[in-house]
């Protein structure tokens, strides 16, 4: 009588626990939304082009004041965001050499690596002077938040509501440094191949592999508990 007392008890815990494992656990059966707000509200990552024209004559009367503070703020929108190569495209002819060096001297002074920038020449009609900039960067965005069509106090079917995750996901695409990160993992940098050679020489010696740090790189804030 007492093992099937005990045995009675150990099936009932068994199907008690699966019941409730069953009502807290997600699921989706195609009649609403599925659980995870990234399936319900992807973020799209698209490349958006960049483009600035401007009006120049010739290499020593340089920009106008307001297209050379247009100028600036776009070399500086491509250093934070761009993504690539920027273009100089200026109209083909015996200036056209000089306008390139012009642009690109002056991108390089302002920060753009010279592997980064490409130029090139176009046709264009007589007496046309105008430099146009280019660049890509990419954008992250979600549809709009604000799906309330289902009533969010019924819970028998387990389900989350269509707004869930929605404001996470937009935070996200708001906040993501460079988009391209929700595409796929960049590409790692190359071992500092010095610095490994002085770690392994001072492994191999016995000494201390760490960087040496100076009291000013302690991590120490206040001294008041000392």
């Amino acid at each position: 009588m007492m093992s099937n007392t005990k045995e009675f008890f150990r099936v009932a815990s068994l199907c008690a626990a699966l019941a409730a494992g069953s009502c807290a656990a997600p699921y989706n059966d195609g009649d609403g939304p599925m659980e995870d707000p990234v399936v319900n509200h992807p973020i799209v990552v698209e490349p958006n082009y960049h483009s600035l024209k401007l009006a120049f004559s010739a290499p020593n009367a340089g920009l106008m004041p307001d297209d050379s503070q247009h100028f600036d703020d776009f070399v500086a929108d491509f250093i934070q965001h761009g993504n690539g190569s920027i273009s100089i495209t200026v109209p083909s002819g015996r200036d056209s050499s000089a306008t390139i060096a012009y642009f690109g001297e002056r991108m390089a002074s302002a920060g753009v690596p010279r592997d980064r920038i490409l130029v090139g020449t176009r046709d264009v009609a007589d007496g046309e002077k105008r430099v146009e900039l280019g660049f890509i960067s990419y954008s992250a965005s979600t549809a709009p938040c604000g799906d309330w069509s289902t009533s969010v106090t019924y819970t028998a079917s387990n389900h989350v509501t269509p707004n869930f995750g929605c404001a996470v996901q937009h935070n996200i695409a708001a906040q993501v440094a460079d988009p391209r990160d929700l595409m796929g993992s960049q590409p790692l940098a190359s071992g500092d191949a010095a610095r490994r050679a002085v770690v392994y020489d001072n492994y191999k010696n016995g000494k201390p592999t760490a960087a040496t740090k100076t009291e000013d790189q302690s991590g120490a804030v206040t001294d008041i508990a000392k």
